[in-house]
């Protein structure tokens, strides 16, 4: 199996750490308000907030009542008013509504906002410009990092990717600073940092100008972890975009895995009632299939399943004192496995049913050739009848994105083609959508005439390397491009079968996308890792047109050697559940242990609508 471990695999650091440090920061905030108080809390903090500090907490600390803040105002009649939210314009007009509407019916009552992670300057002008500044009190909670499991922390800021990747915006490059500082103050010094693209470049110099002001919290202490890696996700939106073929990646884009948790409705249950489950290392069953290939999980789950019978039965024979036994050391246990049995099964059927209606085959086998390049006339009539039917308008734009990018751009009859037909089929209030794809680079159309591939080619037989690589530099500064066949080419990502690929003994990373593809980022982070730098990678990084840097860290002199085998890989826009996959069978076959940082876990559906807009 993908998921089998090796023994000297270093055990991961204990970030239960980082969420008491939470908890007693936001503790420490609501005590500043002393007495009774109505807490009013932002839709995307509440589960982040559940993992924190649940409501019995919230209560031992004088809080009388939770609301959800709403397009409504809730209507409070607390003398003590607390706001937990996020620092948004929208959100600072709606405390301001209740603060100015207390105001005009004559109520003084206390205000306070606890913004997370941190205060922006923005939403003290709208305050000010509302005319209520003066009669709110502003704090942070420097709620940065939410451990998800034992090798997943997550920033749980999905907005990240649209701010900074289609608006250009930076105003969270300061938080991702002192996420860094935090952990590196807990689990460092670390001893390495590498790392590719504009916003890793930034997010890591600012990082090191906070350490250098604090004079280095963590010198002197034994580090935990090594190497650090910061990746951009549009250094890889082809790894996104692919249909994700682990379980864990199959869940997450069936059933939506937020904040590490997810509901399983009726037709998993089997009854009418839905569960949340947490989906973390402490699942026995979870944790020895999330990183399995589909096709080998049903086979796991009915051998789980007799293996449980089988210790059920053993009961037969028991005599009283070993009945005793069996019941307060081992029942509660295997009724526990048996009910996570069950639903993880129901899990598979229902992706099963959803995958056999959506012709999840047929989709599998168009994205396969788009990456390696083979029948893409078909390929794109594929995508033409899936836009006809009606198929999914997220699933719709996915593919298109996804032949666009391994193609380096529509060619423009294509391109007007399939955008007609998707708004005919959708409606043209997408139209917008396409304007964010094509900003953003992810669905774009070639220049009439040649491709900027085909121009560097004969250039390159002209000039010499160097000059090439100039020339090409210029074009890519007109229009970003992916250059993904190239890539592929000097990277091997499609890898080369001699038969049929095993995906229940895989032998390479590839196994997460059934054999055909090595995600790139992951490659990536292999390659610059067993070089220890980007040496032997200058190809690359061109085609990449990407903003690399490789730097010794305070640590390096002296290494742990466990630390040095254990990796904080950084993923700025999203990291998908098949790079943690792909991630953790390398760290198998190396010896090593990957910790995940990501601004929050992604997939093809989130970043399809993070660059959706519609406008009736």
């Amino acid at each position: 199996m993908a998921s089998t471990a090796r023994r000297d695999v270093p055990e991961p650091p204990d970030f239960g750490i980082l969420k008491r440090l939470a908890r007693d920061q936001l503790i420490y905030l609501l005590e500043q308000l002393p007495g009774r108080k109505d807490l009013f809390i932002e839709a995307d903090l509440m589960s982040p907030l559940d993992r924190i500090a649940n409501v019995s907490i919230l209560k031992q600390h004088e809080v009388d009542k939770l609301y959800k803040v709403e397009s409504r105002p809730a209507l409070s009649t607390s003398d003590q008013l607390c706001f937990l939210v996020r620092p948004r314009v929208k959100t600072m007009k709606y405390i301001a509504d209740i603060v100015n509407a207390d105001k005009m019916s004559g109520r003084s009552r206390k205000y306070k906002i606890i913004f997370s992670p941190q205060k922006f300057y923005a939403c003290e002008m709208v305050l000010e410009e509302e005319g209520v500044f003066g009669d709110v009190t502003c704090d942070e909670w420097s709620f940065y990092l939410l451990p998800l499991d034992e090798d997943i922390i997550s920033m749980e800021l999905p907005e990240f990717f649209r701010d900074y990747f289609l608006e250009g915006d930076h105003r969270w490059i300061n938080s991702v600073a002192r996420a860094l500082q935090l952990l590196n103050s807990l689990y460092g010094p670390f001893s390495r940092a590498y790392g590719i693209g504009r916003c890793a470049k930034m997010c890591y110099e600012l990082w090191r100008e906070l350490e250098e002001e604090s004079e280095g919290d963590s010198q002197g202490r034994k580090p935990e972890i090594g190497n650090i890696f910061l990746m951009d996700r549009d250094t890889d939106y082809v790894t996104a975009l692919c249909s994700q073929m682990v379980y864990e990646g199959l869940v997450d884009d069936t059933f939506r895995i937020k904040c590490g948790s997810v509901d399983f409705g009726p037709e998993v249950t089997s009854s009418d009632k839905s569960i949340k489950v947490l989906l973390n290392a402490q699942d026995k069953v979870f944790s020895q299939i999330r990183n399995e290939h589909f096709s080998s999980v049903f086979g796991f789950l009915s051998q789980k399943s007799r293996n449980l019978q089988a210790q059920y039965d053993r009961r037969r024979g028991m005599d009283i004192k070993q009945m005793k036994n069996f019941v307060s050391q081992e029942l509660k246990g295997l009724k526990q496995e048996h009910r996570l049995l069950s639903l993880h099964i129901g899990a598979c059927e229902s992706i099963m049913k959803k995958k056999t209606k959506q012709d999840f085959q047929e989709m599998i086998k168009a994205e396969h050739s788009l990456l390696e390049g083979f029948d893409i006339r078909e390929s794109t009539s594929f995508i033409e009848e899936h836009i006809d039917r009606q198929v999914s308008p997220i699933e719709s734009l996915r593919l298109m994105c996804l032949l666009s990018i391994t193609e380096n751009g529509l060619n423009p009859k294509d391109y007007r083609s399939l955008k007609t037909q998707y708004l005919q089929s959708y409606g043209p209030e997408h139209l917008l959508t396409f304007h964010n794809l094509k900003r953003i680079g992810l669905l774009t159309e070639q220049a009439a005439g040649e491709t900027l591939t085909a121009v560097e080619s004969r250039v390159s037989k002209l000039v010499t390397d160097r000059a090439a690589g100039k020339i090409t530099d210029a074009f890519n500064s007109l229009a970003r491009k992916s250059n993904f066949r190239a890539i592929s080419k000097k990277l091997g990502l499609i890898p080369r079968l001699d038969g049929e690929y095993d995906l229940k003994m895989p032998r390479d990373m590839a196994y997460v996308f059934s054999g055909a593809y090595t995600p790139l980022s992951c490659k990536i982070i292999e390659q610059v890792l067993e070089r220890r730098g980007w040496q032997g990678l200058e190809e690359v990084l061109r085609l990449l047109n990407g903003t690399e840097f490789s730097e010794a860290g305070a640590a390096e002199a002296s290494p742990g050697r466990d630390s040095q085998r254990t990796v904080l890989a950084v993923f700025l826009g999203g990291c998908t559940c098949s790079e943690m996959a792909a991630l953790r069978f390398l760290g198998r076959e190396r010896g090593c242990r990957f910790i995940f940082l990501t601004t929050a876990v992604t997939s093809s559906g989130r970043l399809m609508e993070a660059m959706a807009e519609t406008r009736a």
